[in-house]
């Protein structure tokens, strides 16, 4: 059983309280719901960590774009990290492990090579994007309600 939730389950959220921020952790295939990393943001997240492997084929086509996009619509910090690429594997991932900025600009990227990345994660720069940008105080959640169904 892979650990995509089946209906009936319930999701558990799980932060990792470092010193300078709380963290939302996820799996890959998670950073394509906006829902989630939503309520990691409105939990206090500052910065959202999606390990992953995508393959060769959503790779490319999605896997910095979602990132990007999960940075850009909580004004978070996100991490993509994916294991390198081995072409002789049964499954072979693309790779390309990055940070992205609240601001959507990548700052700091992988190739599909194994190797170490470091990237800043500037709390002062987060607090300059969302006092640009106020998507907090101007979100008008109740038109995002749908009506309960019976």
């Amino acid at each position: 059983m892979n650990s995509v939730l089946l209906t009936q389950q319930s999701l558990q959220l799980i932060f990792l309280c470092a010193k300078w921020c709380k963290v939302g952790l996820a799996i890959c295939y998670d950073v394509r719901f906006s829902e989630l990393a939503s309520i990691y943001a409105q939990k206090g997240c500052k910065l959202m960590c999606f390990p992953g492997a995508f393959n060769m084929t959503t790779g490319p086509a999605h896997w910095k774009l979602l990132l990007r996009a999960r940075s850009l619509d909580h004004q978070v910090y996100v991490a993509g990290i994916s294991p390198a690429r081995d072409d002789n594997a049964t499954y072979v991932a693309w790779g390309n492990s990055m940070l992205v900025s609240p601001w959507g600009q990548v700052v700091t990227e992988a190739d599909e090579k194994e190797t170490i990345l470091y990237g800043d994660v500037d709390l002062d720069y987060l607090d300059e994007v969302r006092a640009q940008v106020p998507i907090r105080n101007q979100k008008r959640t109740e038109l995002y309600t749908l009506p309960a169904t019976k």
